[in-house]
């Protein structure tokens, strides 16, 4: 009998069956599911199977995360139920089947902005501080008026805030090629082509008479010479024309002159595509987009369409649909120099963040829960609300509800009083920077609207949670036994409920296992990395590393349980009985072992001297995977609490942190 036969077999009952299984693999951490139907899994009992530390659906697969041990348990289900595994890549081609066409719609939205998303996010922060610097008059004039050095600071960041959002076109048709795995210098080229000097900038034809606009004359034909600065449909139609005419050209071409012409029949007709018929078009949708949105926050209804977007924001989050208001803001900038929409955004980020400061303080004295609250609130108050979300308030339940009607209130008060931003990438707190100070209400007023998102989710958080409304008892709670004073004084009758001076009578004994950092480089928290299985915890707490090194080695004193078969991650045991994992990438998996060298094996004794492995970073980087360096202690059970002594810059076998094992 196999070391996880009787949970395997309870995943297979529970999961449907055989018949249930489209396709299956496994990574670091988890199992990966394509289902034929997804209904079927039993989701609460599989969470009732002992090696099973969470789920959840991404991309049309379900994850069920087993831990470091998942080879093991991956053998075996496959031995049970005779369900043969694929390849991840496989298995997300797969995937797509349960898609319905407006998820794939949003996945490729998804994958096409996600690359360029930290550009965007400067480029607002720029453009926010120029806003302060030659926006906003102090009463003897702007910064910029009063002073020669600013004004040429502000002068000299429109160079970078140009760059960025005028020719956001050249990001994007980079990025579809990337995505569709075409050749991303062509990708680049059409794009400058949709910006180039040569054209009436965009933001110049509106005010330039028609006879005045320049034109390529054929003779037979014109052709206006318009730019689409800024334009993010007109970019992506062409992105998608470029991709697709050179994978068509490319199955039909001889290898042996396909660099020459595969290129030249995809570019060329292309480029006179994108400005014959694909960017008008383009032009047209996106304005039309913009326009109707723009009209339903400007109309006499515009109190219901504010209050009903922030409101549902955060569950657009949930299903990925979110990305769609990437391109709206992007094309209302366009067209009306701002946008009302990304203040609503900046906003509901802010709500989500105030509804786990409640709960923060509703359960303070939970260490382990307060290892994700904390930087979950600060994460949000920062404009990244997942971990929030989904470490918090979507578990409760109550918060995330507060959080959505706090939001709802400010994103309402934030358009009645005519706030808009000039920029998009901001969000959080910091998303006043973005904010036009000499439109309607201006900052002020979008000061007043985040103290609505600030105070509002975190009292309806609290009378929620007090009244019983949306969740009568915190599951946190509900497991352990211990109720919260004010459930016990409603009647709520729980056997062996132990008070809490009870528990704190009682000491628990904890041994400290030290930390080390296992490459030089710069420490993060585990809720910064991108990969949700590790950010959310469900893998257990940790810490990483974002290196600038090849050499990984061990962060604890102990011995080596198991070394993956893709190289790629590490077991580690230490004498407190940590469980510690070693996972150099993220999603590395599927590189097969390539960028690392192991130099430990199984049963090998290691300190924070031993070399574990090198990571070629280059490699990893070229086939665009992450480089963190994750060091997590997987069974959380028996961890009390972890620390992080240090933060920033870091070199190997330094002393991080410390955690207090049970």
């Amino acid at each position: 009998m196999g070391k996880y036969q009787a949970d395997v077999e309870k995943l297979l009952k529970d999961i449907g069956g055989k018949e249930n299984i489209a396709a299956v693999t496994h990574c670091a951490t988890r199992m990966r599911f394509v289902l034929n139907d997804p209904d079927k899994a039993d989701e609460k009992a599989i969470e009732d199977i002992p090696s099973v530390k969470g789920m959840f659906t991404n991309a049309g697969q379900f994850q069920v995360i087993i831990g470091n041990d998942v080879p093991t348990f991956y053998n075996e289900f496959t031995a049970v139920s005779g369900v043969e595994g694929v390849s991840k890549e496989q298995s997300k081609s797969i995937a797509k089947k349960n898609q319905n066409p407006i998820q794939r719609a949003v996945a490729v939205l998804a994958e096409i902005f996600t690359p360029i998303i930290p550009a965007i996010i400067v480029g607002g922060l720029i453009l926010g501080f120029r806003n302060v610097l030659e926006g906003i008059d102090f009463g003897n004039g702007t910064i910029v008026s009063q002073s020669v050095f600013w004004n040429g600071v502000n002068d000299f960041l429109w160079l970078p805030g140009e760059a960025i959002f005028h020719f956001l076109p050249v990001g994007i048709t980079w990025s579809v090629t990337r995505k569709m795995g075409t050749t991303q210098i062509l990708g680049i080229i059409l794009g400058i082509t949709l910006v180039s000097p040569q054209l009436l900038n965009a933001y110049a034809v509106g005010s330039t008479a028609a006879a005045d606009i320049p034109f390529w004359d054929f003779g037979f034909a014109q052709i206006d010479k318009i730019g689409y600065q800024a334009q993010v449909i007109p970019a992506m139609l062409a992105g998608f024309m470029l991709a697709y005419l050179e994978i068509f050209f490319r199955k039909r071409i001889p290898e042996a002159v396909s660099m020459i012409f595969v290129p030249l029949f995809a570019l060329l007709p292309t480029i006179l595509a994108a400005h014959v018929v694909l960017g008008p078009f383009g032009w047209w949708l996106g304005s039309g987009i913009s326009f109707v949105v723009n009209t339903g926050l400007t109309s006499s209804v515009s109190w219901l369409f504010s209050a009903l977007f922030g409101f549902l924001y955060a569950p657009l989050v949930i299903t990925g649909l979110h990305h769609m208001t990437n391109a709206i803001d992007m094309q209302l900038i366009a067209d009306f120099q701002s946008t009302n929409l990304w203040p609503m955004i900046a906003l509901s980020n802010i709500a989500q963040g105030s509804a786990v400061l409640a709960v923060y303080f509703l359960h303070k004295g939970n260490k382990k829960e307060e290892q994700i609250s904390i930087p979950a609130t600060i994460s949000c108050y920062l404009g990244v609300t997942e971990p929030a979300m989904f470490g918090i308030n979507l578990k409760y339940v109550y918060p995330f509800i507060a959080a959505m009607i706090g939001s709802g209130l400010a994103g309402m008060f934030s358009n009645l009083m005519g706030v808009r931003a000039n920029a998009i990438g901001v969000g959080g707190l910091p998303g006043i920077l973005a904010i036009n100070f000499n439109i309607g209400g201006g900052g002020l007023a979008f000061l007043v609207a985040m103290l609505i998102a600030i105070v509002v989710p975190f009292i309806l958080t609290i009378v929620f949670r007090r009244q019983g409304i949306f969740n009568k008892i915190d599951p946190v709670e509900e497991a352990t036994g211990n109720l919260a004073p004010e459930f016990a004084t409603a009647g709520v009758s729980v056997s062996n409920v132990a008070t809490e001076e009870a528990v704190s009578a009682t000491p628990i004994a904890t041994t400290e296992e030290k930390l080390f950092a296992p490459v030089d480089g710069q420490v993060i928290a585990i809720g910064e990395v991108s990969d949700p299985v590790f950010s959310q915890k469900m893998m257990g707490d940790g810490f990483a590393v974002r290196p600038t090194a090849n050499e990984i080695y061990s962060p604890v004193v102990g011995k080596v349980t198991s070394v993956f078969e893709t190289k790629h991650a590490i077991g580690l045991l230490t004498k407190t009985g940590a469980e510690v994992l070693v996972h150099m990438g993220l999603d590395t998996v599927e590189l097969k072992g390539a960028p690392f060298d192991v130099k430990v094996k199984e049963g090998d004794e290691v300190t924070p001297n031993t070399l574990l492995a090198i990571m070629d970073i280059a490699a990893v980087k070229a086939a665009g995977k992450g480089t963190d360096v994750l060091t997590v202690l997987t069974n959380a059970e028996k961890v009390s609490s972890l620390t992080l002594t240090k933060t920033g810059e870091i070199k190997a076998k330094e002393h991080v942190g410390e955690a207090e094992m049970l």
